[in-house]
C-alpha cells in the first residue's frame, strides 16, 4: 500500500500527488509509468511518473479528471492509501546528447514531458520546449519546464496566455529558425498526430509517448495495441515511446474512442452521486 504524502491542485481538473513508493522511486527513469489501483474494486489506470525522489522514496503523479477512477483519485487527500501502485513499467526514454531537442507538450501531457526534458538537459542538450493548451488555466508545470529549458514557448488556443495558436505553430517557430536534432511530443493523440506531421516536413526524428487504453500493463491483455510501421506493438511493454512518424495515429484515435460512450455515461452517473 502507498500513502499520499502531498497533494497540490494544479487547476480545477488536474491534481499533483506525491506518493510514498521507495522501491519505484529508486528504479524509475524518465519515460516510465505505473499502474494505479485506488481500492480493491477499482480499475487499473496507467499514469506516467512525472518526478521521483529516491532519497525521500517518493514519486509524483499528475492526474486529470476524465472519468470515474481519475475523479475518485483526484478527491483523495494527504494520508490516504492507494491499494496498488505497480511499476516502474515500460521502457525508459533513451537519453543521449543529441544537440537540440524540441519538447512539445499538450495539456496534462506536459507532466510526463517534464522528466524527459529534464533528462535531456542534464545530458548536455539544448532543450527548447513548446507547451500548449486551450487556455491559460490548463497550462501546468510551467516553472518546472522553464527550469530545464533553454527556451520556452507557451501557446493557447484562445490567446489568453503566451501566443495564440496550436502547438504546431510554436514548433514551426523553432523549426524555421534553427536546426533541431530530435523532437519529443506528448499529449492528446490528435495533438501528437499533427506534431509528428509537422516535424516530418522538417525531417526531424520524433518520439511520441503514447497513453492508450491499458488494463494489465504486462502485455498479456492486448488492450494497448497500436500499429507502428505496419506491425502490432503493445504500448505497455514495447513502449510507451515509439517513432512518431511510423505510428498509425488514426487507428489509435479510433481505438481510444471504442468505450467513450459507455465511459461518458458511467462518469455522468457517478457525478450524480456526489
Amino acid at each position: 500500500m502507498n500513502k499520499i504524502i502531498e497533494k497540490e491542485q494544479l487547476n480545477n481538473n488536474v491534481v499533483k500527488l506525491i506518493i510514498d513508493a521507495p522501491r519505484i522511486a529508486e528504479k524509475r527513469k524518465a519515460g516510465h509509468f505505473v499502474i494505479v489501483k485506488i481500492d480493491d474494486k477499482g480499475e487499473r489506470i496507467p499514469l506516467t511518473i512525472a518526478d521521483a525522489d529516491a532519497k525521500k522514496g517518493t514519486i509524483t503523479l499528475v492526474i486529470q479528471k476524465v472519468g470515474v477512477t481519475s475523479h475518485k483519485l483526484s478527491l483523495m487527500e494527504e494520508g490516504d492509501i492507494l491499494t496498488d501502485v505497480v511499476g516502474p513499467l515500460g521502457n525508459a526514454t533513451e537519453i543521449e546528447n543529441e544537440g537540440t531537442v524540441l519538447c512539445a507538450g499538450g495539456g496534462v501531457g506536459i507532466a510526463p514531458l517534464l522528466p524527459i526534458a529534464r533528462a535531456f538537459k542534464e545530458a548536455g542538450n539544448r532543450v527548447v520546449s513548446v507547451l500548449a493548451a486551450r487556455n491559460k488555466d490548463l497550462i501546468i508545470l510551467e516553472e518546472e519546464m522553464k527550469e530545464c529549458s533553454d527556451e520556452l514557448i507557451i501557446m493557447t488556443d484562445d490567446g489568453s496566455y503566451g501566443k495564440q495558436g496550436l502547438v504546431t505553430h510554436g514548433m514551426e517557430e523553432i523549426l524555421d529558425k534553427e536546426k533541431v536534432n530530435l523532437a519529443v511530443t506528448i499529449g492528446p493523440a490528435i495533438m501528437m498526430k499533427f506534431a509528428s506531421q509537422t516535424t516530418k516536413k522538417y525531417n526531424v526524428p520524433t518520439i511520441a509517448s503514447l497513453n492508450t487504453i491499458m488494463v494489465d500493463g504486462t502485455g498479456m491483455c492486448g488492450a494497448c495495441r497500436v500499429t507502428v510501421d505496419g506491425k502490432t506493438k503493445f504500448v505497455c511493454v514495447d513502449g510507451p515511446e515509439f517513432d512518431a512518424h511510423k505510428i498509425d495515429f488514426d487507428e489509435m484515435i479510433m481505438r481510444l474512442g471504442a468505450y467513450q460512450e459507455q465511459e461518458r455515461k458511467d462518469y455522468e452517473n457517478y457525478l450524480e452521486t456526489l
